[in-house]
């Protein structure tokens, strides 16, 4: 894997959009942990890189469905899975597998 990304770039609770082999994926710092998650809500495709990070949730900007980063879930509305993917730091140094979890 190479990086993506750096440390550096993204703020806490920032959110950064990068480009895999075609594929829109969104890195977010929460707290200090950096997540990779599809940049696209899977209720209706709205992009997330507007969406609030919170507590350890992303929330779609279109219509506040929450989505943990731990695992993609929604609580309230469990058909609709966030996709994620693993991340590696190493140093500065953001690199993304685009296998899901």
């Amino acid at each position: 894997m190479s990086a993506v990304a750096k440390l550096s770039e993204i703020p806490n609770f920032g959110k950064k959009v990068i480009s895999i082999s075609g594929k829109e994926v969104l890195l977010v710092n929460s707290g200090g942990k950096i997540y990779a998650v599809e940049n696209e809500c899977p209720h209706q495709g709205s992009p997330m890189n507007a969406s609030i990070v919170k507590d350890g949730y992303i929330a779609c900007p279109r219509h506040g469905y929450r989505f943990s980063l731990v695992d993609g879930r929604c609580a309230e509305h469990p058909e609709s899975v966030l996709e994620l993917f693993q991340v590696t730091l190493s140093g500065d140094d953001i690199s993304v597998e685009l296998n899901s979890l």
